[in-house]
């Protein structure tokens, strides 16, 4: 497969690092019982270390070029299952098990989507870890206060407990990408979902008050909620969406579903 170019379209950068790739062998930690996901496999890099491990192996793969390779290249194998879909689009329901461990070296380009569209699956997932660019990573991650806290930052911190691990060098990739990358085990929790009356409200309010950074969530807000509202719930209205916690989003987020019943 190493004829193989890779495609600008779809954000192809082959990892091919053996350190690198034995180091995330080592945190996904494979056990043959589990059903793992493989997202953008593209030449095996990973492909091969997890099969040794799986009793099945399901694999997205859009490009269909490398999938038609991968079918080819494990033909003999009766462990692995190559799909070719966009995983973007993916009905992950289809593999039925409500356990899933999801891996990948994802294309940059639609990382973030790809975690927005994950997080509907939260129920059936396990836990995921992902090579994603480190700028994507540390605005997962951030914490109230720091400039990266954000949007993604709330939304997926509200689903899974999320975990830098270790950052990448771009020459662990061909073509090597202009960025730095990281890896992140992101694992599915119920302590804030829990809270949350409306999850499509609770979306709405947290878009909402970060569509203007640099305004009060009194200005941010208005129209769903009022400033009156906003002080019922031991918030300040003159505050800014980044030094909200997880926590103060839901209770903004309760009060307007309750407003709008």
């Amino acid at each position: 497969m190493a004829e193989h170019r890779a495609k600008k379209r779809f954000g192809q950068h082959f990892l091919h690092d053996q350190n690198i790739i034995h180091r995330i062998i080592t945190v996904i930690d494979p056990k043959h019982h589990q059903t793992i996901i493989e997202i953008g496999p593209g030449k095996g890099a990973l492909t091969f270390p997890l099969l040794e491990h799986l009793d099945i192996l399901h694999v997205l793969e859009l490009d269909r070029d490398l999938a038609q390779a991968l079918s080819k290249k494990y033909a003999a194998k009766k462990n692995i299952v190559v799909h070719c879909v966009d995983a973007l689009s993916y009905d992950f329901r289809e593999i039925s098990n409500q356990h899933l461990h999801i891996v990948g070296n994802l294309p940059y380009n639609i990382s973030t989507p790809l975690i927005f569209h994950l997080l509907r699956y939260h129920h059936s997932i396990d836990d995921m870890v992902f090579m994603l660019q480190e700028e994507v990573v540390d605005r997962i991650c951030a914490t109230p206060g720091n400039k990266d806290y954000g949007r993604l930052s709330v939304m997926v911190q509200a689903h899974c407990h999320a975990e830098k691990l270790f950052t990448v060098n771009p020459g662990a990739f061909s073509p090597p990408p202009k960025v730095m990358s990281a890896i992140i085990k992101l694992k599915p929790h119920n302590i804030f979902l829990k809270k949350i009356i409306d999850p499509p409200g609770f979306a709405h309010i947290v878009k909402l008050a970060f569509s203007q950074r640099r305004k009060t969530l009194r200005n941010c807000l208005k129209g769903a909620l009022e400033k009156n509202q906003i002080i019922d719930l031991n918030i300040a209205p003159g505050a800014r969406a980044e030094t909200l916690s997880v926590d103060d989003f839901i209770q903004l987020a309760n009060s307007y579903h309750e407003e709008n019943q």
